[in-house]
């Protein structure tokens, strides 16, 4: 079992510790060698040009399902050149009437190398393997799903 960390660093600076007076805004280290600025989103007050928690979760299952993807391709012998994706995050209220991110959906492109195709059955059967098999996705409550780009 494997155990994963990150260091989290929060100061009130000039702000004072009062609804609207103080800031979010906040780093985090990750490998003690790569940090992130990181915020609220921007619609609960974040600065834009900061990360958010949102949209951390959605690059974390993106990149999962992305690295799960090509450890597939792998064994099928798919000659992947390349993949991007713009996954998107939804804020809503969970059942509980609780703030959640209620649904993440990622849109995949994936390229391969020469004329080699695959049909968008099998495209859609891989992509559905690596979600069902994705360790962060597994982790979730909130609907993940995806829609593949031809």
């Amino acid at each position: 079992m494997s155990e994963l960390s990150i260091t989290l660093k929060w100061s009130l600076g000039e702000g004072e510790m009062a609804q609207g007076k103080y800031s979010n805004s906040h780093e985090i280290s990750y490998n003690d060698s790569f940090k992130l600025m990181a915020d609220a989103a921007p619609d609960w007050g974040g600065d834009l040009a900061n990360t958010n928690p949102e949209q951390a979760l959605a690059a974390s299952v993106s990149s999962c399902h992305m690295m799960t993807f090509l450890a597939l391709a792998v064994k099928a012998k798919w000659p992947v050149i390349s993949y991007t994706d713009k996954a998107d995050a939804t804020l809503g209220k969970n059942p509980k009437g609780q703030m959640a991110v209620t649904k993440i959906v990622l849109h995949p492109v994936v390229q391969f190398e020469g004329d080699f195709t695959v049909s968008a059955q099998e495209l859609e059967e891989m992509h559905d393997r690596s979600h069902r098999y994705c360790f962060i996705a597994n982790s979730l409550s909130a609907d993940v799903g995806f829609e593949v780009i031809l």
